[in-house]
């Protein structure tokens, strides 16, 4: 709690002690000479009133200054003011008082859930170390750091803009940014991101980035334009109290005037209309609801994910379909070989070593993956690409070449076809094979096959298996490789759908189609939404397209980021349906407190034109139910890291 919230707090205790104080001693009669003189009976409650009301008459008088009165504060103030005009000082100094702490309430609450929102400022660093040509070490604001500066990142230290290392190793701390506890360690070549602190170790960084394209400075531009995207709820209830608070007014002033004129006994409708005026204040839903979604966004970006908007935070809360991408989504995006299978007599180092020299020159994921596989096994083994000579690449195929003036067949089931070579077709639908082969003195030998594949991210299949637990109906996968390898892909992480061989273009086409077909379901069954989770610069496009776009943070491309309307800054695919859940429980309690609000407010209402409810009903109609509300929507802020 900040100093600015105690000071507000020990003024409403103040007033709020010495109301009871004052209401003890009149309903006892311990000072009836006080209390039994209606002038200094008002001039005594004035002090409570003050106390703790004087910033909301302050407000409904600015208000009426500047031609903008119709808010609560000038309800509250009417309402008072006209409790204090029948001789009911009490009752006037209940409302006031009790309104502020429901106010308080209110501030609390949104302190609260703006912590998780708020840590995230703490993630810029204040200064970077940039090492000179001569040795030296320079100290800097973050914004003056320019590309290919190497920057000294010592232990403690946040990384002020994104980079790779070029010398050291050490753990880094990414909770500011992926909501994520272990630290992660990196060496020579890895990548790093802006906003995390380093470990214990020394690292030198070379800046691949400027400070204002850094992740962090990403980060906290999302972060401020979050509350300026209101979701449909909250714009109806901006626009509902816009033109509720006239209405009511009117209203109040006609049951004082009317009736009046009708009994001759004003006294007794006016009270009535200032009772109809405290419980009308629109403040339980004007508060409580902007306060639950953004209580609903706080509670994602402790979750490591940052939502863009609570428009978006809605939608997701009715999510039906799911699109993701494949490669770099669902999979790790890296080729690795994941099988060798060598005919009698060969060798797992003869085959691969043949491999990599065909291969040598290429810079094609698989030939790169082959590569890696050797160097693992043969950590000192050197690629002499000298050795390698004629090499003629078939297009769809593969390669032939001479390794050390040996003819070396590697590709496809179609080289080997081609060229009259006898092999032993191996079957995975989900693995890219390259087949060997070589000139033996007898002719050319079939030598095995290698086999790659991108790799699963072990929490896909779970990810998947709980969003469909969330409520989603369909989970569709697109991707842009072979369609044996795509529908093993879908059948492994049981998605519903797969299409396969398709290009960027083609990817916002097959979405358009989805969305269609969501279309005219909506109009059957009621609104639902489409995500579509992506990675690459080729999957913006889809990601702008889809009702909700979700990208990857920490492997996302800056145009898939920028695209995209939820991000998932630690790139696990789990954390999707944890937001689901809290997008579900934010619109949950939303409804429940329009439901509640209305019901108990439109009771009092009636039964305050009625007279049958005091101004003390009235409190409760008003603040009690404003705190009731603030209360229910504070549930979203005990959302805990869930992963």
């Amino acid at each position: 709690m900040d100093k600015k919230l105690k000071k507000e707090l020990l003024k409403i205790l103040a007033g709020v002690v010495i109301f009871f104080v004052l209401l003890a001693a009149e309903k006892t009669g311990v000072c009836p000479a006080l209390f039994g003189n209606r002038l200094l009976s008002f001039l005594v409650y004035l002090i409570p009133y003050f106390i703790s009301g004087y910033p909301v008459v302050k407000k409904a008088i600015l208000g009426i200054r500047n031609r903008q009165p119709m808010d609560e504060s000038l309800l509250m103030t009417i309402a008072t003011v006209g409790a204090f005009v029948t001789g009911e000082s009490s009752e006037a100094v209940a409302v006031m008082v009790f309104y502020q702490v429901g106010e308080w309430f209110q501030k609390y609450a949104v302190g609260q859930s703006r912590k998780n929102i708020a840590s995230l400022m703490d993630i810029v660093p204040e200064e970077a170390n940039v090492e000179r040509e001569d040795g030296t070490v320079e100290t800097v604001d973050p914004d003056d750091v320019e590309i290919g500066d190497v920057l000294v990142i010592k232990a403690g230290d946040r990384i002020p803009v994104d980079g790779e290392v070029l010398s050291g190793e050490s753990l880094i701390n990414t909770a500011a940014l992926t909501g994520e506890s272990v630290p992660r360690s990196v060496r020579t070549g890895d990548m790093v991101i802006s906003g995390c602190i380093n470990g214990e170790g020394l690292l030198r960084v070379k800046a691949l980035k400027v400070f204002e394209d850094s992740t962090v400075s990403k980060i906290l531009e999302l972060v401020e334009n979050a509350s300026e995207k209101k979701s449909k709820t909250e714009n109806f209830i901006t626009r509902f109290a816009r033109v509720y608070t006239p209405i009511v007014v009117y209203a109040a002033i006609a049951l004082a005037v009317i009736p009046s004129i009708i009994t001759g006994d004003p006294a007794t409708w006016f009270y009535r209309a200032c009772t109809f005026l405290v419980v009308s204040c629109p403040c339980a839903l004007v508060i409580s609801i902007p306060l639950a979604f953004f209580g609903g966004i706080g509670a994602a970006s402790a979750n490591g994910v940052l939502i863009k908007g609570s428009n978006y935070l809605e939608l997701l809360s009715g999510v039906d379909t799911i699109v993701s991408d494949k490669t770099g989504t669902l999979t790790e995006g890296n080729f690795k070989v994941s099988e060798i299978i060598c005919e009698e007599g060969i060798s797992r180092t003869e085959l691969l070593r043949l491999a990599a020299l065909s291969e040598g020159l290429s810079g094609h994921p698989i030939a790169k993956s082959i590569r890696e596989e050797l160097a693992s096994q043969v950590p000192d083994y050197e690629i002499n690409t000298n050795l390698v000579t004629d090499t003629e690449n078939v297009s769809g195929q593969g390669i032939i070449c001479k390794v050390s003036d040996r003819k070396v067949f590697i590709g496809n089931d179609k080289l080997m076809e081609a060229n009259g070579i006898g092999f032993s077709e191996v079957k995975d639908p989900s693995a890219t094979i390259s087949y060997v082969a070589a000139e033996e003195n007898d002719g050319v030998r079939y030598l095995g096959a290698i086999l790659i594949k991108d790799q699963v991210k072990e929490e896909a299949a779970n990810a998947i298996s709980d969003m469909k637990k969330a409520g989603v109906r369909k989970v569709v996968m697109l991707t842009g490789d072979r369609k044996t390898v795509g529908e093993a892909v879908g059948r492994d992480l049981g998605v519903d759908q797969v299409y396969s061989e398709l290009l960027p273009q083609d990817k916002v086409s097959k979405v358009e189609e989805l969305l269609d077909d969501l279309g005219q379901r909506n109009v059957r069954e009621g609104e639902a939404a489409l995500a579509f989770i992506g990675d690459g610069i080729n999957d913006a496009p889809v990601l702008a397209r889809a009702d909700v776009g979700i990208a990857m943070g920490s492997i996302g491309s800056d145009a898939a980021i920028e695209a995209a309307d939820v991000v998932i800054m630690d790139d696990d695919l789990r954390r999707i349906p944890t937001t689901i859940g809290i997008a579900r429980k934010t619109m949950m309690i939303a409804k429940q407190n329009i439901a509640f609000a209305l019901v108990v407010k439109s009771v009092v209402l009636v039964l305050g034109a009625l007279g049958i409810a005091n101004m003390w009903a009235a409190v409760f109609g008003d603040v009690g139910v404003s705190v009731l509300c603030i209360l229910n929507s504070m549930r979203l802020l005990a959302e805990k890291k869930t992963i």
